[in-house]
C-alpha cells in the first residue's frame, strides 16, 4: 500500500471540515475523492501534502508516517500536490514553472534536463510555449504546466484538486486523457479531487464519496457508477 490514511480530523478554528476520514491508496491506482463543495475534498489533500495540520488521526506513506512532516519533506518523500487553480507563477516563462517543481531534488541539471524534455513528451505545446510567461497561457495549457511541474518532482503519489475546472469539454476531455497516460506510462500513483464526477470516474479505479467532511461511500468506480444514489446526486440520472 503506498498511502494509508487513518480517521483523519481536521479543524478550521471550531469547524471540523474532516470527520474521521480513512482512505487506502495501492501502488498505481488512480482514486477518486467526489463530493459537493464543502465535502473536504480539497482539506484531505492538502492535508496529506502537509498544507493543513490533523486534529487527530495518522497518515502513512510508503509505510512511513507523514502526518506533522513539512510539506517540502512530503514533496522529497514522493507526493507532489497540483493545486485548485493551478497555482501558476504566472510571470514566469513555462520552462521556469517547470524547473521550480524540481527545487528539492539533487541529482543534478543533466537530469533535470532530462525530465523536462519526458514533461515535453507528454505536453508537445508546451515545446512551443517554452519561452511564453504561464499566465498568458490558455486554461489548458495552464493546467499541463501545473501537471507538468509536478511531474518534475519525480512523484510517487500525485494529488490533484479540480484538474477540470474552468476547462472546456474538449480539453477536460484532453487532460482526462493525458492523466490516464501518465498513470500507464510512468506508473503515477494518483488522487483526483473532482466536481465532475462523471470525468472523474471514468479515469479512476476506485473512489470515495464524501458529504460534509465524512465518507458515505466507497468502492470501485464501476460499483459506484452503479450506486443509485451517486447516479442521481452526481451523475444526473
Amino acid at each position: 500500500m503506498l498511502l494509508k490514511v487513518v480517521d483523519i480530523r481536521v479543524h478550521y478554528g471550531k469547524v471540523e471540515a474532516v470527520k474521521g476520514v480513512s482512505l487506502e491508496v495501492f501502488n498505481g491506482d488512480i482514486v477518486t475523492l467526489i463530493g459537493s463543495n464543502g465535502a473536504g475534498k480539497t482539506t484531505i489533500l492538502r492535508t496529506i501534502s502537509g498544507l493543513n495540520t490533523i486534529t487527530s488521526g495518522e497518515i502513512y506513506f510508503k509505510g512511513k508516517r507523514i502526518d506533522g512532516e513539512s510539506p517540502a519533506n512530503i514533496v522529497k518523500m514522493g507526493v507532489a500536490h497540483v493545486p485548485e487553480g493551478r497555482g501558476m507563477f504566472p510571470y514566469m516563462s513555462v520552462i521556469d514553472n517547470l524547473k521550480m517543481g524540481a527545487y528539492k531534488r539533487t541529482d543534478g541539471r543533466e537530469e533535470i534536463e532530462k525530465d523536462i524534455e519526458e514533461v515535453y513528451k507528454h505536453f508537445p505545446i508546451l515545446k512551443k510555449r517554452t519561452r511564453q510567461a504561464a499566465g498568458t497561457l490558455s486554461g489548458g495549457e495552464q493546467q499541463m504546466v501545473a501537471i507538468g511541474r509536478a511531474l518534475m518532482a519525480r512523484p510517487s503519489l500525485l494529488l490533484l484538486d479540480e484538474p477540470s475546472l474552468g476547462l472546456s469539454p474538449l480539453m477536460v476531455e484532453e487532460i482526462s486523457e493525458i492523466i490516464k497516460n501518465l498513470n500507464k506510462t510512468l506508473g503515477v500513483t494518483t488522487i483526483i479531487v473532482e466536481q465532475n464526477a462523471s470525468m472523474a470516474l471514468s479515469l479512476a479505479h476506485r473512489g470515495y464519496v464524501l458529504e460534509v467532511g465524512k465518507v458515505i461511500l466507497q468502492g470501485t468506480t464501476k460499483e459506484l457508477k452503479e450506486s443509485e444514489d451517486v447516479k442521481r446526486a452526481y451523475l444526473g440520472i
